[in-house]
């Protein structure tokens, strides 16, 4: 992957966390946060991946952020000078609840061997 798309991922993670957090009045979308972006070589578009703190909420939060993806989207191309800003594809983050999860395990057998 070229430079310039590596920093593009982290600029865009960092601009959509901050849009999120201070610009969307969605309150489906206040507890989630950007954990990566990947944006395609001819910048058409970007999987933008999040997670969410209550995991219940996790269908409700991708349809807020489905509605929300067009201001976004315009909120970025005011605030990344690039020529195209790329169509964003929001795509929730499993490796945060796979992880948790294989904590969970670890845990479990660290317990049953001490009884």
């Amino acid at each position: 992957m070229n430079v310039k798309i590596e920093r593009l991922n982290s600029i865009f993670v960092k601009e959509i966390s901050y849009i999120l957090s201070t610009e969307v009045k969605d309150e489906d979308i206040k507890f989630v946060t950007i954990t990566g972006c990947e944006i395609t070589n001819d910048l058409s578009f970007a999987k933008v991946y999040f997670t969410v703190l209550d995991m219940e909420k996790k269908k409700e939060t991708i349809k807020a952020l489905e509605r929300a993806k067009s201001f976004i989207r315009g909120k970025l191309s005011e605030r990344v000078e690039i020529r195209h800003t790329p169509e964003l594809r929001f795509i929730f983050d499993e490796s945060i609840e796979y992880g948790r999860k294989i904590e969970e395990k670890i845990q479990e057998l660290k317990e049953k061997e001490v009884e």
